[in-house]
């Protein structure tokens, strides 16, 4: 498979839409506990642009299969230089590298979009994403203990942090 990604386009959104649907069964990688549709991503979409928070789309034979975004954290302008980064892939790329390289993207890009932290936030059952991210020299930067509840059952959200400077 050939490592290409591109910025996100509206006509993308229901690609983008269908592959995290396809996540939220697992109950390891989203909170919601329903499909969420097209119209209530929109605003999600519209929030990114390819100068401060990019999305971008990797297609495999002009198929879309996964997608990472750079998303504002907590929303306030004192935290501008922070970014979280998702990463969803279609279940065939799955365990494939695909992600390794989205993230190997990301923190190359990350500094010429002026962000300096980048964040993952992970389910603590999420193995393979906490072993991802710690891959690139993520650390645990707080743990939210049993703050979701998925059929049932309380799980932890990892914080997971990278400074791009160097510092801690």
């Amino acid at each position: 498979m050939t490592f290409q990604y591109r910025d996100a386009t509206l006509d993308d959104l229901p690609e983008i839409v269908a592959i995290y649907n396809s996540t939220v069964p697992s109950r390891q990688v989203t909170a919601d506990l329903e499909p969420v549709s097209m119209d209530s991503r929109r605003a999600w979409f519209d929030a990114h642009g390819p100068e401060k928070r990019p999305l971008w789309v990797v297609e495999d034979e002009g198929r879309i299969i996964g997608w990472l975004s750079f998303s504002d954290f907590y929303g306030r302008p004192a935290y501008q230089r922070t970014s979280e980064v998702s990463i969803y892939l279609h279940e065939a790329a799955r365990g494939k590298g695909l992600g390794k390289k989205l993230l190997a993207a990301s923190l190359e890009a990350a500094p010429k979009l002026g962000i300096d932290t980048v964040l993952g936030f992970v389910f603590g059952h999420n193995e393979p994403s906490v072993r991802l991210f710690q891959s690139f020299g993520f650390t645990a930067w707080g743990t939210l203990p049993r703050v979701a509840v998925l059929d049932g059952v309380e799980r932890d959200l990892v914080i997971l942090g990278k400074r791009l400077d160097g510092s801690h």
